[in-house]
């Protein structure tokens, strides 16, 4: 009891010390790492059981980190292994892998043992696994005889194959001499230990190359047995056998497998027939998910293996005449594993730690625990720590506590080892994070402020705010251990800058961060889901809002897979335009608005709507002499819902080739009855409509003929009418094809005198029409028809009133006489006839008028006959005569019309229109002549109406809708235009225009001023069109052609140039202007007082006529003393200005042919 008191209390003061613990996580950075001091970790090591090929070097590889950088030592076999006293062994650098290399000599074999690495730096010393070395080894296959073996059909065998022990354990099979695989099957297959077993020996297993062969992974070798030899002697009848086992013995025996390994049982069994193999376990099932079974169920196989697989199996072999059963006790055993791996623990001067060492196994392994590879019992003592079984208890540690303790966890199927350092460490605090970092966040987002850090005691750290108040913690404001600082919504007051501080007592650091409170981006104008049909065009917007200094980008996917745009698709600021969409196009599209900092989007569907794809596999069925049953299959809407279906049939008699529409029926519908016509061939077709439009046509369907039968329509518009005074023509319209229900259509009509009792006449025919002759003028007929056909008659018609044929009316109206004229209508008043006069249908009583003269002098019009009925059978009959001409005289009669003939005039009657208000002036032109004023122009009416005694102007300014005051001007007959001064010639103004006669004002012609604006503006003439321009235009031509010719022709004779007076004076320039630079001409024959004026023959003469005769020899201006002179007299030389006697030479003058020059001087 004191025991168990005594072991509680120590759990209890362990689990108490780890919560007191302060356990340093070191961070991953470079800067730390590298003024870090630690411990030795092992960080690459070769394998425990370490085979090698003896034809490599031999690599034992052992890295290991630390600071300072560690130094490495191995021992073999449990001794120092001095490596640099062995010429073929070396370390490499920075590294304890050994690399043991035979180029000079020597054996692997040699070098076969137990190695173990040490790597030691000044805070403690880290050890390797032990490995254990060996070399592969490939022996040859013992040299044998082997007897042929002989053996009963139906006899079970076993070929032993019995490899050399090799190392690692080769790979065995069996060939034969052609290096074929010998066939297995549920009869004959190989062992697990290499054996070749016979269930049972049939004829065909004679052969005499048996041969076993085992592959060595590490030489790459297949070594080959001597083959067997099999015979096999055959009788008559073979005897069946019950199952025996071949492998295992017995009826039990037992396996031990460790655990995380496979466990493999085999039974293989005798027999004819060959017995079939079962497993099962003993008192509980098979693991289904781990069990395999091969080699034809005679091998189990169970991957990986756990201690819940610990059991007996079962194998049963059973063929027809029984079976027999063997027991597999199966024991799982363990290696150590670990439960809870010792780690690296890095504390702070005075802290308090524990390294726990917890490992499992069967049977449980011990725990032995070393101090930089020293058992800890042998090691130099430490006040800090306490061994307490699987842990070690470290309190208060110091600076010099740092050491790699190892865990020894091993039982007698293996053994563990960890290396795990405690280092005892003190750093001043450090941020490790970037400085002055800027965070910007999304308005009411959660968001965190980073400031990781590291020291040793580790630091307190705490939050301020623009570097005043004290720390944040609290309120939305949340700090946490790692350094960072979590606000639960920014808001835009929460801008500013933050400063971590981190302090212990070696110092403090800081850092600081700016933040920065955004507005979120937001879709605001989403794009909406729409249908679009196939060939238009889509459209979706996609409006959005962000924050005004962030970029934001706007894209578009389709299905969550980007949008290619190009010649096709186009996006712009708010919008995707998918043009000519087809199938492809159809999608679901999604807007995204994407700053650094935040994202939205929304979505839209596009639905691709197409013409429905023709209705199939048309049917007929339930035929009746008048409809049938059509069913079809609808085809794809391509989702635009079918609306209706159309069916349309084509007849082989009437029209055939021409499909007609039969009837509609909703969309919903694939089954119909067809009403159908007598004596038709039909064949149908069905159309399928829906949003888009008419789908393609379907199939025909099979024919289907209706049977004949007597017409069942009356022949429509039955009629009776003359053509001539004495015959009646009776029509009517045919039937309609589809109408006529059988062969051999005729109609039969009837017609008698009406209100008569006489018998009716008939006839029959096929045609349209009947005409009945001789027949008195304009009398009334019953008639009747009926339509048959060679299957009967059908139904006749209601009795019609028809009548003959009209003649000319016979009596005139009389006393025709006008009344209650005035300027555009008269009342007139007539005598009717006598209806027997009429001989026929009274039509109308028909007016006869036409304006004879006009009282308006010298007013051209027209004498066009015009014409007014007027229906009534009263006995005082009148009418009223409108639309007349004001101011003239009309002529009129009357006559009395029927449908086909008018009678006799009337007496004829004058009268004489009043005189009325004008037409509007049959033109009215606004122009503006000046800056102030504005010209106005007009003409008289068309029609004035009357005697014109004047015009009347009204005139108003026009600001938009406001009118200003109106003012009126009046003007004489004979006056058509004004001049309107205005007072502001930026206004524009409305202009009303009537003319007048004594009964008023007429028809007003309006219009509006021409915008103008503040420039004048004159009446454009066309200046080209203006004879004195044209004149001064030819004038200006002809002076330039004659001097063009003048110029040629001195240019031809050389030219003349004009010599300066003095010979101190500059050159004067002949090309004297005007101030307004244009040349002044003058008449060079001009007659001169001044005898000294007159130019001398041959001389030229200034533009500006001012000649005189030169007194100065022409050989003054010459290089030498005698002039040159051509054939013709004109002097050749070169004319210089002489400014003193050495300047002319060499200088050369190109003056003589310049056309210039020619110019300036004129012979």
């Amino acid at each position: 009891m004191m025991r168990r008191a005594s072991h509680w209390a120590l759990a209890f003061m362990s689990l108490l010390l780890w919560r007191q613990s302060a356990t340093i996580e070191v961070p991953n950075d470079p800067k730390i790492l590298a003024d870090l001091k630690q411990p030795p970790t092992i960080t690459k090591q070769s394998v425990k059981d370490y085979i090698v090929d003896p034809r490599d070097n031999i690599i034992i590889e052992c890295e290991a980190k630390g600071n300072p950088v560690p130094t490495f030592s191995w021992r073999r076999n449990g001794k120092f292994f001095n490596t640099a006293k062995d010429l073929r062994v070396t370390m490499r650098k920075r590294s304890g892998t050994l690399e043991i290399g035979f180029r000079n000599g020597g054996r692997p074999e040699d070098y076969e043992g137990e190695y173990q690495c040490f790597a030691t730096n000044d805070h403690g010393v880290a050890m390797s696994n032990k490995i254990l070395l060996r070399v592969s080894k490939a022996p040859l296959w013992p040299k044998e005889v082997l007897e042929p073996v002989v053996v009963s059909e139906g006899s079970s065998l076993v070929l032993p194959c019995n490899p050399p022990p090799g190392l690692p354990p080769p790979i065995t099979f069996w060939m034969s001499s052609l290096m074929m695989p010998i066939r297995q099957d549920k009869r004959v297959s190989m062992g697990l230990n290499g054996d070749m077993y016979f269930s049972n020996v049939v004829a065909q297993d004679a052969q005499n190359d048996y041969s076993c062969s085992a592959r060595f992974l590490f030489t790459h070798t297949i070594q080959q047995k001597n083959p067997f030899t099999l015979k096999v002697l055959t009788s008559r009848k073979v005897a069946e056998s019950m199952p025996t086992f071949l492998t295992p013995s017995g009826s039990e025996s037992s396996k031990m497998v460790l655990r995380d390994q496979q466990l493999l049982l085999e039974c293989i069994a005798a027999g004819l027939p060959t017995p079939t193999i079962k497993w099962f376990k003993k008192g509980g099932d098979l693991p289904a998910q781990k069990v395999k079974f091969e080699n034809y169920n005679k091998t189990m196989k169970i991957v990986p293996v756990s201690e819940e697989d610990t059991g007996e199996y079962v194998c049963m072999a059973t063929n027809h005449l029984g079976g027999v059963r063997h027991s597999i006790f199966v024991q799982v055993k363990a290696a150590p594993y670990w439960l809870d791996k010792p780690t690296n623990l890095v504390l702070a001067p005075e802290a308090n730690g524990r390294l726990v060492c917890r490992a499992n196994g069967n049977p449980k392994p011990s725990i032995r625990w070393l101090v930089n590879g020293i058992p800890i019992n042998s090691s130099l003592p430490d006040p800090s720590r306490q061994l307490m079984g699987d842990t070690i208890i470290f309190r208060s540690v110091q600076m010099g506590s740092s050491a790699v303790y190892q865990c020894n966890a091993s039982n007698q199927h293996g053994y563990l080892l960890a290396n795990a350092f405690v280092s005892v460490i003190d750093m001043r605090p450090r941020i490790l994070g970037p400085k002055n970092q800027l965070i910007k966040v999304i308005e009411n987002n959660r968001t965190f402020l980073d400031c990781p850090f590291f020291g040793s005691p580790i630091p307190d750290l705490r939050w301020f705010k623009n570097g005043q108040g004290s720390g944040l913690d609290g309120g939305h404001y949340r700090a946490y251990i790692n350094g960072s600082l979590e606000i639960q919504r920014a808001r835009a007051q929460d801008e500013g800058t933050y400063t971590c501080v981190a302090s212990s007592i070696l110092g403090m650091a800081e850092n600081q961060v700016r933040l920065e409170v955004k507005e979120p981006s937001r879709i605001v104008g989403a794009p909406e889901h729409q249908s679009a049909i196939r060939g238009s065009t889509a459209r979706f917007d996609c409006k959005v809002k962000s924050d005004p200094s962030l970029a934001a980008t706007v894209t578009w996917t389709k299905d969550d897979k980007p949008i290619h745009l190009g010649w096709r698709l186009r996006k712009d600021e708010e919008s995707l335009t998918v043009p000519n969409v087809n199938e492809g196009d159809e999608g679901t599209y999604t807007c995204t608005v994407e700053t650094e900092i935040d994202r939205d989007s929304a979505s839209a569907r596009l639905t691709v709507l197409d013409l429905p794809d023709p209705p199939m596999d048309l049917e007929l069925s339930d035929p009746a002499a008048r409809s049938v049953r059509l069913t079809w299959i609808p085809g794809n809407d391509h989702r635009s819902p079918v609306t209706e279906f159309l069916v349309q049939f084509v007849e082989d008699r009437w029209e055939p080739g021409r499909w007609q529409d039969l009837a509609t029926y909703p969309g919903d519908l694939n089954s119909v009855i067809l009403q159908l016509a007598p004596f038709v061939n039909y064949q149908f077709r069905v159309i399928a409509i829906n949003q888009v439009g008419r789908s393609a046509a379907s199939r025909p369907s099979p024919k289907y003929q209706t049977s004949s039968a007597a017409p069942d329509v009356v022949p429509r518009g039955l009629r009776g009418w003359g053509s001539q005074k004495d015959n009646m023509e009776i029509t009517w319209e045919p039937l309609l094809d589809l109408e006529k229900n059988g062969p051999n259509l005729h109609y039969a009509v009837w017609w008698r005198r009406k209100d008569s009792d006489a018998e009716w006449s008939n006839v029959t025919t096929t045609g349209t029409k009947h005409v009945v002759h001789n027949t008195q003028t304009y009398v009334a007929y019953e008639m009747k028809i009926q339509a048959r056909n060679d299957l009967g008659a059908g139904p006749e018609s209601n009795v019609v009133i028809g009548y003959s044929g009209e003649d000319r009316p016979t009596g005139a109206p009389t006393e025709l006489r006008v009344s209650k004229v005035d300027s555009t209508k008269a009342n007139v008043h007539w005598k009717p006839v006598k209806p027997e006069s009429v001989r026929g249908e009274l039509k109308e009583y028909r007016l006869h008028y036409w304006r004879e003269a006009s009282h308006v002098p010298a007013l051209a019009f027209s004498k066009e006959n015009k014409t007014k009925g007027f229906y009534t059978t009263v006995a005082e009959p009148s009418g009223i005569l409108s639309d007349l001409v004001p101011f003239s005289r009309y002529k009129m009669f009357m006559v009395v019309a029927n449908n086909g003939y008018q009678g006799p005039p009337s007496n004829t009657v004058e009268f004489n229109t009043k005189e009325g208000v004008p037409d509007a002036p049959s033109f009215f032109r606004i122009k503006r002549r000046g800056l102030d004023s504005i010209h106005l122009e007009w003409d008289k009416p068309l029609e004035p109406n009357g005697l014109l005694i004047g015009y009347q102007l009204k005139y108003q300014t026009a600001n938009g809708s406001r009118e200003g005051r109106p003012r009126v001007e009046t003007f004489l007959p004979n006056v058509t235009e004004f001049t309107l001064r205005l007072p502001d010639r930026s206004s524009r103004y409305n202009f009303y225009l009537s003319a007048l006669t004594q009964v008023g004002a007429g028809e007003v012609f309006a219009e509006e001023s021409p915008f103008f604006g503040n420039e004048a503006y004159i009446d454009q003439v066309d200046i080209a069109t203006q004879g004195w321009f044209i004149g001064l235009m030819c004038a200006i031509a002809l002076i330039i052609l004659i001097l063009l010719i003048v110029c040629f022709i001195k240019r031809s004779r050389g030219g003349k140039y004009p010599v300066r007076e003095k010979k101190d004076l500059p050159l004067d320039s002949v090309d004297h202007k005007d101030p307004d630079g244009s040349f002044e001409y003058q008449n060079q024959n001009k007659n001169s007082s001044d005898e000294d004026n007159k130019p001398l023959q041959g001389s030229q003469t200034s533009l500006e006529g001012n000649v005189k005769e030169s007194d100065d020899s022409l050989v003054d201006y010459g290089e030498g003393g005698d002039g040159q002179f051509n054939e013709d007299g004109s002097f050749i030389g070169q004319y210089t200005v002489k400014k003193d006697k050495d300047e002319t030479e060499g200088n050369e003058s190109s003056e003589a042919t310049s056309p210039v020059n020619a110019i300036y001087s004129l012979a």
